[in-house]
């Protein structure tokens, strides 16, 4: 039987005889295998990146909506604050609103909150301090509208004038001292309700005051840990349906109920299903790459056995078995793969890096990418091989030295 090593010579031998065509050859397993090596990596590193921004819009969250007015009150935010794993609640109403600083006037969302708010939702503040329960006619400013929206900067301790507009039609202006500005925000890919950097928040009672109205927009929660966090908002799901009188039938249909619940939890599943099935598909993409790749080495392994002819003939009655031919041919079409596979490993590396680099995301290459990339290359290369290295390992040893 053939010597693995004596073997492998032949086959890079003969690879370095044709170094053109052999680089040509090994192309198509370069792109194909830096395609799935890639992709893998950035997958990886977009699931990261998500985990991260839904991680600085709130920390274990909990988001109920009302869905109707007069849906959500008092009696309903202490349902979800007194169920057992929230460690934190805060109602909210929203409105777009007049707001007025000096001589100039623009259109800003205004939220109004309560203190927890500032926990559930990771707002932090770059000046003065976030709002109590206790305040009345203060502000928070995100970090555009205090620097962006006026002709002016607004600070800490300066004042803006808000004006309301009623259900009734009616208007309602109220001066605020501006208390805190939150800190700027990248954009992001992920967000969470109105983007915080052009918000205004407000107490909630003073807000709800103003506006001649009791009830609530929503409410948002914190629970204790991040494991728990499905599970918590089930409970509270069940609890506010007992509460509002929604059957126990209609619980899993939100249409059926007045309300609608998601939480932090939820929307990971959701962008990791979105970030998988982008993986695949790109993958799949990636693995015709692959295929094109192993038919090059089948065929540059078809043109090498016809000018090989003879030599193998010579090999036969040097007294190589059919095996040994058959493992020379497969060994030196594995080596073109393995080849592809270094080459293509490392592009897929730099790449990736590279992209993550632009787009501003985790880097993060899984070390086992690097054997992925080796076994994809392996397995391309040596299936490729089989029957350029079979039709090989047949010739009639007699004819094949005869052959011109």
């Amino acid at each position: 039987m053939i010597d693995i090593k004596q073997a492998l010579g032949i086959a890079i031998g003969s690879i370095r005889s044709a170094k053109l065509r052999s680089t040509l050859t090994t192309l198509g397993i370069v792109i194909g295998v830096a395609a799935v090596v890639a992709n893998v990596s950035l997958g990886t590193s977009f699931n990261q990146y998500f985990t991260d921004e839904l991680g600085s819009l709130g920390s274990n969250f909990i988001i109920i909506y009302s869905q109707d007015v007069n849906i959500l009150y008092d009696e309903q935010l202490e349902v979800v604050r007194n169920t057992p794993g929230i460690v934190g609640a805060s109602p909210f109403n929203q409105q777009t609103a007049a707001v007025s600083y000096f001589s100039a006037t623009r259109q800003i969302d205004v939220q109004g909150v309560g203190e927890d708010a500032q926990d559930i939702s990771n707002f932090v503040l770059e000046e003065g301090n976030f709002l109590t329960d206790k305040d009345k006619f203060v502000a928070v400013l995100g970090k555009e509208v205090a620097e962006e929206k006026f002709d002016q900067d607004i600070s800490t301790k300066n004042s803006i004038d808000i004006t309301f507009r009623r259900d009734d039609g009616s208007t309602v202006t109220r001066k605020f001292r501006v208390k805190g500005i939150l800190e700027g925000e990248d954009n992001t890919f992920v967000q969470g309700g109105p983007d915080r950097d052009v918000s205004i928040y407000i107490p909630i009672a003073t807000m709800n005051e103003l506006l001649e109205v009791d009830d609530y927009g929503g409410f948002s929660a914190k629970t204790a840990t991040a494991e728990s966090v499905r599970e918590v908002s089930d409970e509270v799901d069940k609890r506010l349906a007992r509460n509002l009188g929604v059957p126990a039938r209609d619980l899993d249909n939100d249409d059926a109920k007045p309300y609608r619940i998601f939480n932090q939890a939820d929307i990971l599943e959701q962008l990791d299903s979105l970030s998988s099935s982008l993986t695949i598909l790109i993958t799949v993409i990636a693995l015709v790459a692959l295929v094109v790749g192993s038919i090059g080495i089948m065929n540059i392994m078809l043109v090498t056995v016809t000018e090989r002819t003879k030599e193998i003939g010579l090999f036969k009655a040097l007294g190589f078995t059919r095996s040994d031919v058959l493992t020379l041919f497969m060994l030196e079409s594995a080596v073109v793969g393995i080849i592809g596979g270094i080459f293509g490993t490392l592009l897929g590396m730099v790449g990736s890096f590279a992209v993550e680099s632009y787009l501003d995301i985790p880097r993060i290459f899984p070390s086992y990418l690097i054997l992925l990339g080796f076994i994809i290359s392996f397995v391309v290369g040596l299936i490729a091989g089989v029957y350029p290295a079979s039709r090989a390992a047949s010739l009639d040893p007699v004819e094949a030295l005869r052959h011109e």
